[in-house]
């Protein structure tokens, strides 16, 4: 049976993913025809209903919930894992509700924990993850939300952190942050779904057990030329326990960012 299955380049995915998709776990009775997206392109695929199986941020979860389902396994929860506010130059919080801010898209889990800690603050720019941080440093916005590998180098560039917007989530809530969950479509027969749940899963164990010492050439050959050293940081940050199983704090987690969602205007920005 071939199902069509995304996720993104990033080191944290192609290491959860190299075992399922280079076939050293045995994946039958499943073939997987394999696309590589930033999680902004694959979050509108999710609305479009284009994939079979998906990596979404968290933040698109609660428009996506009546076609797809939450998987267990193969997502990126965590804490001090968050968002970071970052800018050229010190900014007071309270002024950042007239700033312009360049978000990570919108239908995001870093656009949703912004607009938890700013809900007054309506000038946004959305654009991709790894171009937010030239928009601060060429002044096109008075400050930015980084993920991914830009928050092990922001401050390389002289850049400043004003707030962990992840950090402000765990304050509030004493839960840790989801930011990345893999979905499967509803219409998917049940036993289907669990089969590929459960071939994520062994996809994480095997890449702790067998990989986690020495990078696999898949993930550095999709690392976007970063460093060794980054993409370490990288899967050491978001690939834990909550990776193989989101668990019972998983989920509360999950629960508690649906009802943020209910509860703020973010649905309405």
């Amino acid at each position: 049976m071939k199902l069509s299955l995304g996720f993104s380049p990033c080191p944290n995915d192609t290491f959860i993913f190299d075992a399922l998709i280079n076939k050293k776990i045995d994946t039958a009775p499943f073939e997987f025809d394999v696309v590589l997206q930033d999680v902004q392109t694959l979050n509108e695929w999710a609305l479009q209903k284009k994939l079979d199986v998906t990596k979404i941020s968290y933040g698109v979860l609660p428009l996506v919930l009546n076609n797809y389902i939450l998987l267990e396994s193969g997502g990126a929860l965590g804490k001090g894992v968050g968002p970071l506010l970052i800018a050229k130059k010190n900014i007071a919080l309270d002024e950042l509700n007239d700033k312009l801010v360049a978000i990570p898209g919108k239908n995001t889990t870093a656009n949703m924990l912004f607009s938890l800690a700013f809900p007054y603050a309506k000038h946004k720019v959305f654009k991709a993850f790894n171009h937010i941080e030239d928009a601060v440093l060429q002044e096109e916005v008075s400050a930015g939300v980084i993920i991914h590998e830009n928050r092990f180098t922001y401050q390389q560039k002289g850049l400043h952190k004003l707030m962990d917007l992840g950090d402000y989530w765990e304050t509030q809530t004493k839960l840790p942050i989801p930011l990345g969950g893999i979905v499967a479509k509803r219409n998917m027969d049940a036993s289907i779904i669990q089969q590929v749940d459960t071939l994520i899963k062994k996809s994480v164990q095997f890449a702790f057990k067998n990989n986690y010492t020495q990078l696999s050439n898949y993930v550095i050959k999709h690392s976007q030329e970063m460093s060794q050293e980054v993409m370490r940081q990288h899967i050491n940050l978001y690939v834990n326990e909550f990776s193989v199983a989101l668990g019972i704090d998983g989920r509360k987690a999950v629960e508690k960012l649906l009802d943020v969602y209910k509860q703020t205007s973010f649905q309405q920005l």
